[in-house]
């Protein structure tokens, strides 16, 4: 009696372990996405000096599709500027970003309406699973004999499965 109660143990041991992993990737395979909302983070100007003066940046929001085989639509690219008002509504209907393709948006130096805690927010979707774009900003400025430039990498803040 007590080998029949083991072996029933051990076979619904065994079941759960084969089963959690086919229930954790039955919606897609790790690492790969079919959609998300990212949120950017952009500087149109940072502060220098013990006075805290604004120095102006360039912002060139960069979306890269980093999938060789499947395209992605973005559906929502907005500026925002530091206290979350939208400044910029980039799409009015969705782009298709074809595999290793790549878009580019650009704030002029002179525009400091988004202050230094701007950002954007894009939102992207795929009919398939796939490798997730890379969303980055770029910034950089000059000043005299003075130059900066930095990045900033996306965060992704929902992912539709």
């Amino acid at each position: 009696m007590k080998k029949h109660h083991l072996f029933v143990f051990l076979l619904g041991w065994l079941t759960i372990c084969l089963l959690v992993p086919l229930h954790l990737y039955a919606e897609g395979k790790k690492g790969l996405s079919n959609g998300q909302k990212i949120y950017a983070p952009a500087y149109s100007h940072i502060y220098i000096g013990n006075k805290e003066r604004p120095f102006l940046l360039t912002v060139t929001l960069s979306i890269r599709n980093t999938d060789p085989k499947n395209p992605i639509k973005i559906f929502v690219i907005d500026y925002y500027q530091s206290q979350g008002k939208l400044l910029v509504k980039y799409l009015n209907d969705p782009v298709i970003l074809n595999p290793l393709g790549s878009l580019r948006y650009i704030i002029p130096e002179r525009d400091k309406a988004g202050g230094s805690g701007a950002n954007f927010i894009v939102e992207w979707k795929s009919e398939r699973y796939v490798n997730p774009p890379i969303i980055e900003t770029i910034m950089i400025g000059t000043k005299g004999q003075q130059g900066i430039s930095f990045t900033s990498r996306g965060q992704v803040i929902f992912t539709s499965n």
